[in-house]
């Protein structure tokens, strides 16, 4: 077997540099339809082989071999791989990401080009041993193995496996603390573990301020290939010291969820004990798991998700993506989760060697639509850059050798490790943008400015050109009878549509609507005649998609309540009831009365705003030209993106488990919060005060 010969290619390369004449050629030359250049890059889990391109090439195979330490063949020489130009972006340095083996062994890889069906020669062959599984075997903690890693991927990890797994991390990592999210309707546990750097924080509010990320593992149960990447994962952000994760976990928290459907990954289903699929229960929440989900997103508070899911196509690519696509998300956040992918993912993955596309590739078919009840577009109404990952089921094609199910299963759990990782480095260097991105998108949301669209996304090109797949998801434009041009200001809903029994949870018992609403996190506010869900909150583009009676999926019917006052008012404003203000402009002091509500966007108030022992105070792009002293309240308080030319002070109020807000706002005074329980919080946006900042309110 030869082996490379470094020399004659540097001597052969420094004389076509050189030489600028016509020379005859060498008689050792590499013939022009030959692959040269050949390297081999070994990294966790793949080696990414990169070489010259042949002028003509229609494609490329791919030829693996095993050898043993004295480079002898043990095996027979396998085409592997097939490179074809809609692979990468970079149609200049053709890169193949090679998986299919069991990470340690050692191979001889050559490449040959084809010229329609017309083989060229092989290249030179490289030989190197590839990268073993992550861990010292002789290091507590580090040596740790899931089940699939302890039988080189014969079994997946079992579930009694996974947590004896993740607790012995837990146990030997100060980085690590597993929280119990919830359980599943079989009573399996639903874990989370929160990794930080030197230890996590402490409270859900206190990740919340790190900025957290969540990678949702293992929704369908018959779909653990991204499972096994978490866990793997898990250990290496536990136990490495390598700079790059020490540097990442210092500057946020990650939260992985392995398997959010532990029912459904010990029945290998795709649904849960139910039947239900998870991932069309995230906005309705009838489910457990999904409650679950719901709620750690409302307490954690994390800016950035993927959600790991497998794809039945043989003829997609490696790892197709999608970001959230519903209408209603708002545009920074569809921006910058379109940055994430085809800005980050698809140049990455170029230079890596994976696959990197569009949800569907090619022969997608109707893939990647705008249902709200999917996790991608569920968080992207929440605000959170995320992506849906797929990874292709069978090597199909360009994977020639996946017929062995232990080497489809390498292929498809170490590109998820790569995904997850990318992930991982993009909002470490991105995290201002992402940052921004929220904090306008909440501000945009709050303001409940522009159309409601119940069903409908946004078009999703193939792109760039020549692209990296031949079939985006299908145009999927919202019919007329599911767009409202007239936002309302809220909805209303009676005792028996908030508090009612419900019948569409497992064993045909379901949480109230009340209960899902706290779930999700979203103010209400009760006056005599009903409960209110303003709209100039941050889940503004979610809430009419489970309360409109246009709703494909919703919980009910609920009330349109359109703005109560417009345009110029002059004198004071006493506000009784529910009072919405919208484009309003009021010359006098506001008095909000004991029980009422007040809720307000775009609108001006020249004068003082006083409001005690009131029932909510929601304000929204909105100026105070005075003082606001809101004290006293018992159900909501949100002040967003609202300039105050006065003092602010918030003070006793108690509002439940439903902390005040006060985020993006710009205080031209102080700011005084005493007495509040719970404590406002800022979401995460800073506000601007020309003034000292007290108590409670110090740190906002």
């Amino acid at each position: 077997m030869r082996r490379q010969r470094p020399t004659l290619i540097a001597v052969s390369t420094l004389i076509a540099i050189t030489l600028t004449t016509a020379a005859p050629t060498p008689a050792n030359a590499a013939p022009p339809e030959q692959v040269t250049a050949l390297t081999a890059h070994q990294a966790d889990g793949y080696t990414t082989l990169a070489w010259q391109p042949v002028d003509g090439a229609t494609d490329y195979q791919i030829e693996r071999t095993p050898v043993d330490a004295d480079n002898t063949p043990t095996g027979v020489p396998t085409i592997v791989g097939i490179w074809r130009p809609n692979r990468q972006i970079n149609q200049h340095a053709p890169t193949f990401a090679d998986a299919g083996y069991n990470p340690g062994d050692t191979f001889q890889w050559r490449v040959r080009a084809r010229t329609g069906t017309t083989e060229q020669p092989y290249s030179d062959p490289v030989t190197a041993t590839t990268t073993a599984p992550w861990g010292n075997p002789a290091t507590p903690g580090e040596q740790l193995r899931t089940g699939w890693e302890t039988t080189h991927a014969a079994q997946y990890t079992s579930d009694t496996d996974e947590y004896a797994y993740t607790a012995a991390i837990d146990a030997l990592s100060d980085r690590v603390r597993v929280v119990e999210l919830g359980r599943t309707v079989q009573n399996r546990p639903i874990n989370m573990m929160v990794i930080g750097h030197p230890t996590p924080a402490a409270t859900p509010e206190a990740v919340a301020a790190t900025a957290p990320v969540a990678i949702n593992c293992n929704v369908h149960g018959n779909e653990p290939g991204d499972r096994e990447a978490c866990l793997i994962m898990a250990r290496q952000l536990a136990f490495s010291t390598d700079p790059r994760i020490t540097d990442l976990l210092s500057n946020t928290t990650v939260l992985i969820v392995p398997t959010i459907n532990g029912d459904g990954r010990a029945n290998n289903t795709r649904g849960n004990s139910t039947g239900q699929d998870l991932n069309r229960d995230y906005s309705l929440i009838r489910q457990p798991e999904t409650t679950a989900y719901i709620r750690m997103v409302r307490d954690y508070r994390p800016v950035a998700g993927y959600d790991g899911h497998e794809f039945g196509n043989s003829r997609a690519g490696d790892l197709p993506m999608l970001p959230p696509r519903h209408q209603n998300v708002a545009q920074p956040i569809f921006d910058q989760s379109q940055d994430m992918i085809e800005g980050h993912m698809y140049a990455k993955g170029a230079e890596a060697g994976w696959w990197a596309c569009p949800y569907g590739c090619e022969g997608g078919g109707n893939v990647g639509l705008s249902e709200e009840t999917i996790l991608r577009n569920t968080l992207g109404l929440k605000n959170v850059t995320n992506s849906l990952l797929e990874l292709r089921s069978s090597g199909g094609q360009t994977r020639p050798d996946e017929g062995n199910t232990a080497n489809n299963r390498r292929r498809k759990t170490y590109s998820a490790l790569w995904t997850f990782q990318q992930f991982l480095d993009y909002h470490r260097a991105d995290r201002a943008d992402i940052l921004t991105a929220r904090s306008d998108a909440i501000e945009s949301q709050a303001a409940n400015t522009g159309r409601l669209v119940f069903r409908g996304s946004r078009p999703i090109p193939a792109h760039p050109a020549p692209h990296p797949g031949d079939s985006p998801p299908p145009l999927d434009a919202p019919p007329a009878d599911l767009i409202l041009d007239n936002a309302p200001c809220a909805y209303k809903l009676t005792d028996a549509q908030y508090n009612g029994a419900r019948t569409d949870g497992p064993g045909g018992v379901g949480t109230t609507v009340a209960q899902r609403i706290a779930a999700h996190g979203w103010k209400v506010i009760k006056t005599g005649d009903g409960y209110y869900v303003p709209l100039n909150q941050p889940e503004r583009g979610l809430i009419p998609l489970l309360l409109d009676a246009k709703g494909v999926e919703k919980l009910t019917d609920g009330e349109r309540v359109y703005p109560t006052l417009t345009g110029r008012r002059n004198g004071p404003l006493t506000v009784t009831g529910f009072t919405c203000a919208d484009d309003a402009t009021i010359n006098g002091p506001v008095t909000v009365r004991a029980g009422a509500a007040l809720v307000t966007t775009a609108t001006t108030i020249s004068g003082p705003v006083s409001a005690t022992r009131a029932a909510g105070v929601l304000l929204a792009d909105t100026t105070v030209n005075g003082p606001l002293q809101i004290t006293s309240t018992t159900d909501a308080i949100s002040i967003i993106d609202v300039t105050i030319a006065g003092p602010v002070n918030l003070s006793g109020n108690t509002t439940g488990t439903d902390a005040p807000v006060l985020a993006g706002t710009t205080i031209r005074g102080p700011l005084n919060c005493t007495g509040n329980n719970p404590a406002p919080t800022n979401l995460g946006i800073a506000n601007t005060v020309h003034g000292p900042r007290t108590t409670q309110c110090a740190a906002l």
